[in-house]
């Protein structure tokens, strides 16, 4: 007979995990997803609007990536890979970099992890110490946890709609002179808008500047994370930058943040890479390498083939935008129409990766208090799900919010736009 150990564990304890997981805060997006997998199970219509994933219905992986996965995993590519990626993706990448983004790196600036999550933890590990200082955006996606997980202090800088909800000089140049880390996302999650080449390059700059008296100081120097893990889903005439063609000086201060999970709706395919300084690297590569970050050898040696068949992934990607630009402007058009209706919504322009910023300016009427407020009422009312922009480090409640089309079809996002008018015009008595 079985042991059951149930009855052993009694109340809930805290006393029995450390400082750090007792202050780490939950994922937001994971409650609200909760929520609408209860709805949807009482047979309830939603646009689910939510989570950063794409549906492998609506946005499948190419097929040759999945026919070279199956492939290498009948081949026997089980076991173990090297710490820093096989040699095939590592080089593969090298090779995309100077293709597609003009970037000449040695081999060693290349890392291959389990998706581009570790990238961001192994970045703050290695160049961060307890009590060292990030300065990061909000809203943006996990740069609050991170610093939490590291014992490090926090510096938000709150954005704006005007100015696309990315930071200013003006609002970064007092803190960086006490900062070890600068984050940077383009295009931005959750916002889907991205960095303009004239703000880029003043930031740029400014690290470039501060780094210059750190060494005359014999001080560690400013590092820049540059996440840019969508910048592969780009619309309209909006053009994506590196900080290193602006600002070349910066290379031995960047580390980038990249991989397939969104450029090929790969998510659980999990193969990310960072490339960087290779004295920074070879760290993250040593502390990734103790946790196990590694990507599955199969999927590497997989994706490795496919990248390397330009016009194969070419193709892709065009498709992939087109698909993800038709859900974005859909959802864009429908809200500009609401508001030159008189209805209290708009909406950013389609810039790039999966994501609408929205506002349902609500705040004070029918009774509604807050963000959350809002979010309840549209999933109640109209079936229309998405994230406030509190679960991205934004505390104010100002009617913002995230929504993802990775995982809706262009049916869905048709039939839900009306239920949310219809709710607006209750809620505003029109």
């Amino acid at each position: 007979m079985a042991l059951d150990v149930t009855p052993l564990f009694g109340p809930r304890r805290d006393d029995t995990v450390g400082t750090m997981a007792r202050g780490l805060v939950g994922s937001e997006i994971l409650r609200i997803a909760g929520e609408i997998r209860e709805l949807v199970a009482q047979g309830k219509q939603v646009c689910n609007l939510t989570v950063g994933d794409f549906s492998p219905k609506e946005f499948p992986i190419p097929t040759a990536l999945g026919d070279a996965i199956a492939a290498a995993l009948k081949a026997g590519e089980t076991n173990y890979p090297p710490s820093d990626g096989v040699l095939p993706l590592r080089q593969t990448v090298q090779r995309f970099y100077e293709r597609a983004l003009g970037l000449k790196y040695p081999l060693e600036s290349v890392l291959i992890t389990g998706g581009a999550r570790p990238i961001i933890y192994g970045i703050f590990r290695t160049v961060m110490d307890p009590g060292d200082t990030v300065v990061y955006p909000v809203p943006s996606w996990n740069n609050n946890h991170y610093s939490h997980m590291m014992g490090a202090k926090h510096v938000a800088v709150v954005t704006d709609a005007e100015h696309g909800f990315m930071p200013t000089v003006e609002q970064l140049a007092p803190h960086l002179a006490e900062a070890r880390l600068l984050c940077l996302c383009s295009p931005l999650n959750p916002t889907g808008t991205m960095i303009s080449p004239e703000l880029l390059r003043s930031i740029g700059q400014r690290v470039v500047e501060e780094n210059r008296k750190r060494e005359a100081q014999g001080r560690k120097p400013l590092i820049v994370m540059y996440d840019q893990i969508y910048w592969t889903l780009t619309f309209g005439q909006t053009k994506h930058v590196t900080p290193l063609e602006l600002v070349p000086e910066l290379a031995p201060y960047t580390v980038f943040v990249d991989g397939i999970s969104k450029a090929f709706a790969a998510t659980g395919v999990r193969v990310g890479w960072s490339v960087g300084p290779p004295s920074i690297i070879s760290r993250m590569k040593d502390v990734l390498g103790h946790v196990g970050a590694w990507a599955p050898k199969a999927e590497q040696i997989a994706v490795a083939r496919f990248m390397d068949d330009v016009p194969a992934m070419s193709s892709f990607l065009e498709t992939m935008r087109r698909r993800v630009d038709e859900r974005l402007v859909a959802l864009h058009q429908g809200f500009e129409a609401m508001r030159a209706a008189g209805l209290p919504v708009r909406s950013i322009a389609p810039q790039g990766a999966i994501y609408l910023s929205a506002q349902f300016d609500l705040i004070g009427k029918a009774g509604l208090k807050t963000n959350d407020d809002i979010r309840k009422l549209l999933l109640d009312k109209a079936g229309f799900a998405l994230v406030p922009f509190q679960a991205f480090g934004l505390k104010e409640d100002t009617g913002w919010f995230r929504l993802s089309v990775g995982a809706v079809s262009m049916e869905e996002i048709r039939a839900g736009l009306p239920r949310v008018e219809a709710v607006l015009r209750a809620a505003v008595g029109k």
